[in-house]
């Protein structure tokens, strides 16, 4: 299948425009006689709904969720990017679609990322609007903070719960259109396969997770807002119930996949601390704006540090190695996630971790409670010689900005982090890999749509701190209800899609089929089980390092556990009654077979890109020369249209930057 991504002709700033004013419309009265649904209900899939609703569409909107207030979108801390240069600092629309390509390896499609940058302004006006209690300076402007990946402050925050206020707001706009009967809900509700007639989407297969009934829904076009895959790795910043589910069963209907092994591996992480753990806790990005992140230099330090018989405290400024700082002058602390990730790692491989299994680094407050304490003292007009009033000074300061961060990570860990630094360690977030869409946010399967996490476009091989947000919300607000358009405006005259047909029939014993399966199944071992051994193959195996001799054995791993699973699992309860570990199952079974792909995927790519690495191409050379990249920023100029929609070589010229010819659908 060849695959048409769609792409407007002309430059790229006119693109978006142009496209906007020759795309087919559905006039407002046609709007009401056409169904959509909207699977996922987090900030790409709640402002699709919202704003779908309001436009006049029937919208049926699912989650697995008790609740939209639920979704994993939740989650985000440390904030939203938008190009609205209020710092004065040099930001512009072309900067921030600059950066992002650049932080995705250059591996992004650059017409939807120019698309994202442009559109990004008006989100915060939206959500300013809608009351998002955004953080404000003396004066009453919004204030902005620097992320990973680039030379200015453009990132919009809430405290350290910018998600949770955003998700209100959509949630809010949610909520006015079904107090008004054009968005119905469907709380706890799971997708389980989608419906295809005539070659195109048109409906879906849920099970009520409550009564365990499934349940047909059929519309003219169907929305995947479902978020990322990272949970195929068992430990994840994930939320427990964020799965592939609903990507998964729209790949297996011929949902095309790309790029499913680019992984975000975080760097800030609170390390693991045993196999008890189910999962692992984020530490927002923006706190490496005032943190430091350092390992002793002397070996003698670790060791002694291991055995707690030295506190990182301890160690004079001389001994400590400030290695982001020392290797990456020109962004320090705040180059991109996957180059903070690697170093972290690199670091922690050559013996320097410095927790009791060797994987964690400091992140440390203490130059930033002294810098700041000194301005208040100042300002105050009180002694800025008494260290002990400049630090009490300091540390009010950055409670007022990372309070909640640093009470959370006290009750993790059990330490006071304004009084030791932080201990953090790369792990896996967010995936830029998902399902392939066109210029229009269209997969391969006409009528079927994915937002936001899910869909592979605009991320490249690594994602920029607080990208998420600003594309979840661009997605949603501003650009699938145009373009969603283009496809229903021949949809005016369908009707209402029924149910009744054989297409639906055969999904439904499908999805029924598997269940019954499971629920059959009477093996010895519970799901969590199969999934921490799918979990450890995916990270010692697909993780940071990869090597071709690991990834053909971890393909042949993942089958035989594959099998192993169907064979050999145990699914207590019934499947008509609330059961988690039975919706817990069908996760798992799709992860296995991701798993499977994503091994396959990474085995393809002889390359270094984003977080991963292929040990058998790592060489001394190749490292310098990714240093260089983000010691000095490199300039690139666009010559033209791209082909397959992906950056090409021949079609753009790097400065210090080896490409590699392929194209990444």
């Amino acid at each position: 299948m060849a695959l048409d991504a769609k792409i407007p002709k002309g430059p790229l700033e006119d693109k978006w425009t142009n496209h906007k004013n020759t795309i087919n419309l559905v006039n407002p009265a046609n709007k009401r006689n056409i169904d959509v649904i909207v699977v996922g209900t987090g900030l790409a899939g709640g402002s699709a709904a919202a704003t779908l609703a309001e436009l006049g569409y029937n919208v049926k909107a699912f989650c697995f969720q008790d609740s939209p207030r639920r979704a994993h979108s939740i989650a985000a801390q440390g904030g939203i990017n938008a190009a609205k240069n209020y710092q004065g600092d040099g930001d512009s629309t072309y900067r921030l679609f600059y950066d992002t390509v650049k932080g995705g390896d250059y591996r992004s499609r650059e017409a939807n990322v120019y698309r994202l940058a442009e559109v990004s302004a008006n989100i915060i006006d939206q959500c300013v609007a809608q009351g998002v209690p955004f953080a404000r300076e003396y004066g009453g402007l919004l204030d902005n903070r620097s992320f990973g990946g680039v030379l200015v402050s453009r990132t919009f925050y809430a405290a350290g719960q910018t998600g949770q206020q955003l998700l209100l707001g959509a949630y809010s706009a949610m909520n006015r259109q079904i107090g008004r009967g054009k968005i119905q809900m469907y709380n706890r509700h799971e997708m389980l396969d989608v419906v295809v007639v005539d070659g195109k989407a048109r409906g879906i297969i849920a099970r009520d997770l409550v009564s365990g009934k499934i349940e047909r829904h059929s519309a003219h076009a169907v929305v995947l807002g479902t978020g990322g895959y990272g949970n195929v790795f068992f430990l994840s910043t994930n939320a427990m119930g964020s799965n592939v589910t609903a990507a998964w069963k729209a790949h297996k209907r011929g949902a095309y996949f790309a790029n499913p092994c680019y992984t975000q591996i975080h760097p800030t992480c609170i390390p693991v601390s045993g196999d008890h753990q189910s999962k692992l806790t984020l530490m927002s990005e923006s706190l490496r704006n005032d943190g430091r992140i350092w390992v002793p230099k002397n070996i003698e330090d670790v060791k002694a540090i291991r055995e707690g018989k030295l506190k990182p405290t301890e160690i004079a400024e001389e001994n400590r190695d400030y290695y982001l700082e020392r290797r990456y002058p020109a962004f320090g602390n705040l180059v991109p996630r996957d180059v903070a990730s690697r170093a972290a790692k690199e670091r922690c491989d050559a013996g320097y971790g410095v927790n009791a299994t060797g994987e964690a680094v400091y992140l440390d407050f203490a130059s930033a409670f002294m810098r700041y304490g000194k301005e208040q003292a100042h300002v105050k007009g009180l002694d800025e010689n008494d260290d002990a009033l400049v630090k009490k000074l300091g540390q009010e300061i950055v409670r007022e900005k990372y309070g909640n961060l640093f009470q959370m990570y006290e009750k993790i860990v059990d330490q006071n982090p304004y009084e030791t630094p932080m201990m953090i360690y790369p792990a896996v977030h967010y995936t830029m890999g998902g399902i392939w869409v066109d210029y229009n946010l269209q997969t391969t399967v006409p009528g079927l749509y994915a937002i936001g996490e899910a869909n592979f476009s605009d991320h490249g091989a690594n994602r920029l701190g607080a990208s998420a947000l600003m594309q979840g919300l661009a997605d949603g607000y501003f650009v699938l209800p145009y373009t969603i358009g283009d496809y229903l405006s021949q949809d005016i005259r369908t009707g209402e899609i029924p149910t009744d047909t054989k297409e639906f029939e055969e999904a439904e014993k499908s999805v029924k089929d598997n269940i019954n399966h499971l629920i059959n199944s009477n093996g010895k071992h519970s799901v969590d089980h199969f999934h921490k051994r799918l979990g450890k193959i995916m990270w010692n195996k697909c993780g940071m390092a990869r090597n071709a001799e690991d990834l053909k054995s971890a393909i042949h791993e993942i089958s035989d556990l594959r099998a192993e699973f169907w064979n050999d699992v145990l699914v207590p309860g019934t499947a008509d009654e609330y059961n988690e570990e039975l919706a817990k199952a069908g996760r798992v079974a799709d992860f296995l077979e991701l798993g499977e792909l994503f091994a396959k995927d990474a085995l393809q790519r002889e390359e270094s890109a984003g977080g991963h690495f292929r040990e058998e191409y790592q060489t001394e050379e190749g490292e310098a020369m990714r240093r260089k990249e983000f010691q000095y920023v490199s300039a690139w100029e666009y010559k033209g249209e791209p082909k397959d929609a992906v950056l090409h070589k021949e079609d753009l010229q790097y400065e210090n930057i080896e490409v590699k010819e392929r194209s990444y659908k």
